[in-house]
């Protein structure tokens, strides 16, 4: 017999960290952010870790995972990798940067940008919602920074255009609570406190850091 019940989970999504120019690899920085994160991540009762499938995520789960002391299951997961979550319509942009964000996403392979609402719709169904069970639920999404922004416009019901412009450093932590019965929790976005100021910013547009 299938439990009806469900408890809140909680998601915890990073930005895989620095990469080197051809993304084959990790910097040195992108090595020391991921050990970083997974020290801060130490104490929390992860239930598994899971990461896209490109070497700089993978590299970057890997580097966390080391350091969680536990035997945690550590899973590649297609959806958690790279891609346009959702292209929007014109009429669907603020009118004054239409031209901008549309010309943005036309940089992408066609191929990617019409896979990748499925890719959304599948991180969203694995991802997100409350956890099934009578226990809180922990996970870890190693990712790109254009998931991680779908699944803050998710969490802030926000539109779906909305992905656009909400950007992650690399090692950065968001948190977001799934509460049965209740709406989606932000608990913290971009968080960069494990990182020293040397390490932080990266993968960040220049003009937006702090």
């Amino acid at each position: 017999m299938t439990s009806s019940e469900t408890s809140t989970r909680f998601l915890y999504i990073a930005r895989h960290a620095e990469a080197s120019p051809d993304e084959t690899e990790l910097t040195e920085r992108g090595r020391r952010q991921a050990a970083l994160l997974g020290e801060r991540l130490r104490d929390v009762p992860l239930a598994a870790v899971h990461h896209g499938p490109l070497p700089r995520a993978a590299q970057t789960a890997r580097l966390v995972h080391e350091r969680l002391g536990r035997g945690i299951p550590l899973q590649v997961s297609e959806p958690a990798g790279d891609y346009v979550p959702h292209v929007p319509r014109r009429e669907e942009l603020p009118a004054q940067s239409a031209d901008r964000l549309l010309s943005f996403v036309e940089r992408f392979p066609e191929s990617e940008r019409n896979r990748g609402p499925e890719l959304a719709g599948a991180a969203l169904a694995r991802f997100t919602g409350a956890a099934d069970g009578d226990e809180p639920r922990h996970e870890l999404v190693v990712t790109h920074a254009f998931l991680a922004a779908w699944l803050v416009r998710d969490a802030l019901d926000a539109p779906a255009w909305r992905w656009l412009g909400l950007n992650h450093a690399n090692a950065a932590l968001t948190v977001i609570r799934y509460t049965p019965g209740r709406p989606a929790a932000l608990l913290m976005v971009n968080d960069m406190g494990h990182l020293p100021a040397a390490l932080r910013w990266t993968g960040f547009p220049p003009e937006l850091r702090a």
